[in-house]
């Protein structure tokens, strides 16, 4: 008989990726699904992006590169940085990486000691969690509410704060929530791991998605703070598999070695083709789909909270609202289910998050059309009408 690694008990599924099994085996029958469960762009990646990565293709650049991505890349990036911050970053400090998720993976791997502490907000993302597992490490919720606007404070931190404890993960805008940590907090955190010996990591994946002010990043306050970066939502390269990783210099070497072991390079064909993601072309392209993106925030937020969703906070980046659903519903998974089942909504319960009251809480993704969004808001008001 096959015995699977004990780890493997504290690795949970994406509960969501059932509801979208279900969800298009109801398409494929006939039904008209309105999707709002998964966190993807429903633009395609822009043409100059896909023309690079097209000629990349043409011209043979079939090749591994470094383990450390192409250079080219990883200078882009670097001149990127300098030129929307005004943060100066070598390019030596960054690392080419299949999606965040492969970012997360080298970074948690250098770092993180089997039975040390990884401090996280709860609702998270849940493979922030499964990456401290797997490395054999101890992932800790800190539960967040309205009163931090669903983030990680200082002094929240301070409080978890144990002997064992070596970092802290955190992402700005986050994700279900959608909100940011001030810099400032930002900064006081920071400061308070260096009393402790600790280290910030630092989520930025959907740092080009912010609405309502100037995107900030980590890096501006000091250069021993890693960070997660990507090329899948604002620039819309999901099915492209590219992020990138900013660490501190000694960090370099051991990531270099590790990247070697685990996948060797990400997709050169990819890497090529995120040349272009950040010419002028492309970022016409993408503002422009940024603030649609901030205009069907705006549509749903009023929306839902006139339907009866409780939303506080409006949320200042992602494509993210994380809604309590406790007036009009015990179980949001029940709910969920009911609601693709009665109504051809799909939506993602809060179990997927954390423990922090996650039947009270679902995740709804304005990553579909307005018109599409539409719809679902009104079959969602005649599914709630039905069932009150």
């Amino acid at each position: 008989m096959l015995t699977i690694a004990n780890r493997m008990q504290r690795i949970q599924p994406f509960y969501v990726m059932d509801l979208l099994a279900r969800a298009r085996k109801l398409e494929a029958a006939g039904r008209s699904i309105i999707h709002m469960e998964i966190g993807e762009p429903d633009f395609i990646t822009p043409q100059p992006i896909i023309d690079a990565g097209c000629a990349a293709l043409a011209a043979g650049q079939t090749h591994y590169t470094p383990a450390l991505g192409l250079p080219q890349l990883r200078q882009a990036i670097a001149d990127h940085y300098q030129q929307k911050f005004a943060v100066n970053v070598a390019a030596e400090r960054i690392v080419i990486t299949p999606g965040a998720s492969g970012a997360l993976q080298l970074v948690l791997s250098i770092l993180i000691n089997p039975g040390e502490g990884v401090l996280m907000a709860d609702p998270g993302y849940p493979c922030n969690r499964h990456f401290v597992e797997l490395v054999g490490g101890d992932p800790i919720g800190i539960e967040v509410d309205r009163n931090s606007d669903y983030q990680l404070t200082t002094e929240l931190v301070r409080q978890q704060w144990r002997s064992n404890c070596r970092a802290v993960l955190l992402a700005s805008p986050s994700n279900p929530t959608g909100t940011l940590m001030p810099i400032d907090e930002l900064r006081k955190l920071h400061q308070f791991l260096q009393q402790q010996g600790g280290i910030l990591i630092v989520d930025e994946i959907y740092q080009g998605l912010i609405y309502d002010q100037a995107p900030t990043t980590a890096l501006s306050i000091a250069d021993d703070i890693f960070i997660i970066n990507s090329f899948s939502k604002y620039f819309g390269m999901t099915g492209w598999r590219l992020g990138w990783l900013v660490a501190p210099e000694e960090a370099i070497e051991p990531i270099d070695r590790l990247a070697q072991n685990l996948f060797l390079a990400a997709s050169t064909l990819s890497q090529y083709a995120a040349l272009a993601a950040f010419s002028e072309e492309s970022t016409t392209i993408l503002e422009l789909r940024r603030a649609e993106f901030g205009q069907r925030r705006d549509f749903l937020l009023t929306a839902l909270r006139e339907i009866g969703f409780s939303l506080p906070i409006k949320p200042q980046g992602a494509f993210y609202l994380y809604a309590g659903c406790h007036s009009l519903t015990e179980s949001s998974s029940q709910f969920s289910n009911q609601l693709l089942e009665q109504a051809g909504v799909a939506i993602t319960p809060g179990r997927d998050f954390g423990s922090n009251k996650p039947e009270q809480h679902m995740r709804f993704a304005y990553t579909t059309q307005q018109e599409k969004l539409e719809q679902g808001v009104e079959r969602l008001q005649q599914f709630i009408q039905r069932n009150s």
